[in-house]
């Protein structure tokens, strides 16, 4: 079991929670069976009759199946790194090849580098440079991906572009591993492509459009405040304590836990967080909220963070709009004030907008 030691007021981990002694693990190997069960099942038995219940009904497996794959690549439920990687070979989501995906998650997890919005691969905060940079629309579209009800409806697409234009750029210049994960996922899509068009009789269009991306949008509930910025590098990642959602999550409502303990099996991360509850909320600052209810209340039409980063890359030159495209960074920029009150000004005119529509 992972141990908590008190440092300077605030628990900190002093070592990571043991790996299980089995081999395989049968929950998560169980799960699997389970997801795959009902997105075949749904797509072969139920369409033909229900089909709008049978894609609302795929589109939970392919968030489920997102979870899992995210188990995968933290080690589990084998301890044979290929042979996860069949077991999550068939790509249902269609969108992110899972090599990629690996490596720049567990890039992600350098946690002393989360937030920033050119080492952290999964920031959703802008450097001042490139903000300045946007056109009108872009960051208009930025602000409005910056509330929930933005992250699961518009945000999907946003980051489907953007995650694939900055793959493809990496391809262009010679990046073979990058260009070796997308010859896999496309050898994967062959037969998932084909069982939906052939087996189940699903347009590939129509599954791409509801399924597929019912499956990101779910997944976004989870991310859209999954970090913040906190000078305390343990305050930057979020509890969310009960949610009907935490299964299909694989537990990482509790993302403290998991960031801290990336190892731990998801059916062990309830458990690990109850034993010290109050030692959890103290190490994250208080970063904790009662349920997505909570978060979809408070935010579902407000942003909850600027889309500018309010610490980090404020004085750096460049082009790199992630999540709409990347390109490398060249020179330092001067401190610009009235980019930073533009910003601002974006975010406070859409809270108006969002005040009169609430």
């Amino acid at each position: 079991m992972g141990e908590l030691a008190a440092g300077h007021g605030v628990p900190v981990i002093t070592q990571h929670a043991r790996r299980s002694r089995y081999r395989v693990e049968w929950p998560t190997l169980l799960l699997l069976v389970g997801c795959y069960g009902v997105w075949l099942g749904s797509g072969y038995y139920l369409y033909p009759s229900w089909p709008v219940a049978a894609l609302l009904i795929m589109g939970v497996a392919v968030a489920l199946h997102g979870s899992l794959q995210h188990e995968v690549l933290h080690g589990h439920p084998t301890r044979n790194a290929l042979v996860n990687e069949a077991l999550v070979f068939l790509s249902i989501g269609l969108f992110y090849p899972y090599r990629s995906y690996k490596h720049t998650h567990l890039q992600h997890h350098a946690d002393e580098r989360l937030t920033d919005p050119y080492d952290d691969p999964e920031s959703y905060y802008k450097a001042l440079a490139d903000w300045a940079r946007m056109p009108r629309l872009i960051k208009m579209l930025l602000a409005i991906n910056n509330t929930l009800v933005g992250r699961v409806t518009i945000g999907p697409l946003m980051m489907i572009l953007g995650f694939t234009l900055g793959e493809w750029r990496k391809i262009i210049r010679g990046d073979r591993k990058t260009a070796k994960a997308w010859a896999l996922h496309a050898a994967s899509l062959v037969p998932t492509l084909a069982l939906i068009q052939f087996g189940f009789g699903i347009p590939v269009w129509l599954y791409a459009l509801t399924a597929a991306y019912l499956g990101v949008a779910l997944l976004s509930i989870r991310t859209y405040c999954e970090h913040q910025w906190s000078e305390n590098v343990d305050g930057r990642t979020i509890i969310v304590e009960t949610s009907i959602l935490a299964p299909l999550f694989l537990n990482n409502n509790l993302h403290i836990v998991h960031h801290k303990l990336p190892t731990a099996a998801w059916y062990r991360l309830p458990g690990l967080y109850r034993e010290r509850r109050a030692e959890w909320q103290a190490m994250n600052g208080g970063y904790v909220y009662s349920s997505y209810l909570d978060i979809l209340k408070a935010h579902a039409l407000r942003p909850k963070e600027p889309v500018v980063h309010p610490q980090l890359r404020r004085e750096t030159a460049g082009l790199s709009i992630k999540g709409l495209l990347e390109v490398p960074v060249d020179a330092p920029l001067a401190w610009n004030t009235q980019t930073v009150v533009e910003s601002d000004a974006a975010m406070v005119a859409y809270s108006k907008l969002a005040d009169a529509a609430g």
